[in-house]
């Protein structure tokens, strides 16, 4: 019977993920659209049994884990994102640089990937954004969430629409990043800890997938490689030193500089250009 209710939940969810995609998202390779296909009903089948996502970390032994990686429960922290690995990391400060602490498999997220547009696209976005305590929603009706703030300056800067574009538990998604509760329990409990312990926001980066060259050459004819490029952007800059990028928003793209020493990275991202950057 437990084979039965795996393999009628595998197909319903394979089902549900190619005819909930809106069809005028640009197309992915058909390769990808069938492995999000399948990552999308595997998860779900395996939420509906009450099994662990694949590669999950062991949730009973976040003391032990911490300690291990040498970083407390309240220090900095920083959460990026990938779509198509169905991935999210939590990074923690230690020692003035962010560490990667801990990967939770994402059990769902809806739409293809590329950038959010419009109220309704059931797209998850796309971009860098920051998550102060106001985000926090202890009593969502998810469990548990955190709001990304969508759309903020880059998207506004686009005529983007939306809201209430959130991180959660129970294994749903209309346009967010759904985890499961127990994921989100952990999750939560370091995001609290780092804003009531000082953290005024934390940086969250979205990435449509891991930005190596090898990507970003394999989507060279995407219509999103301008975007995708200018994400890459800062995606090089925290990977070269483990600091958050400064991030602010002018003419309609994202401008990058070096994190400082030391930075949580939380700084707002506003739309403001230097002088030179407005002549650029």
């Amino acid at each position: 019977m437990k084979i039965f209710r795996f393999v009628a939940a595998l197909f319903a969810a394979g089902i549900a993920a190619f005819t909930t995609m809106p069809s005028w998202l640009p197309k992915l390779p058909d390769g990808d659209r069938a492995l999000i296909a399948y990552e999308r009903g595997q998860r779900l089948a395996r939420w509906s049994l009450g099994l662990p996502m694949p590669g999950e970390p062991d949730l009973a032994q976040l003391p032990e884990r911490l300690a291990k990686a040498g970083v407390k429960e309240g220090a900095p922290i920083l959460v990026r994102i990938f779509k198509s690995e169905f991935e999210l990391e939590l990074w923690m400060q230690r020692d003035g640089e962010f560490h990667r602490f801990a990967t939770y498999p994402i059990c769902r997220w809806s739409g293809r990937i590329g950038p959010k547009h419009r109220e309704g696209d059931v797209q998850a976005p796309e971009g860098f954004y920051t998550v102060d305590q106001t985000a926090l929603n202890p009593n969502s009706s998810w469990y548990r969430s955190f709001n990304l703030g969508y759309p903020n300056a880059f998207d506004r800067s686009h005529g983007r629409t939306g809201s209430f574009i959130m991180v959660h538990g129970g294994c749903a998604s209309i346009g967010c990043f759904a985890m499961t509760n127990a994921q989100m329990q952990e999750i939560w409990q370091l995001v609290t800890a780092a804003l009531q312990n000082g953290q005024k926001r934390f940086q969250v980066q979205v990435y449509p997938f891991r930005m190596s060259d090898e990507a970003m050459a394999r989507y060279a004819g995407n219509p999103n490689i301008a975007f995708w490029k200018n994400l890459k952007e800062g995606n090089d800059l925290f990977q070269a030193d483990g600091r958050p990028p400064k991030v602010s928003v002018c003419n309609g793209a994202y401008r990058f500089a070096p994190g400082d020493a030391g930075s949580t990275g939380d700084d707002s991202i506003d739309d403001k250009c230097t002088a030179e950057q407005a002549k650029s």
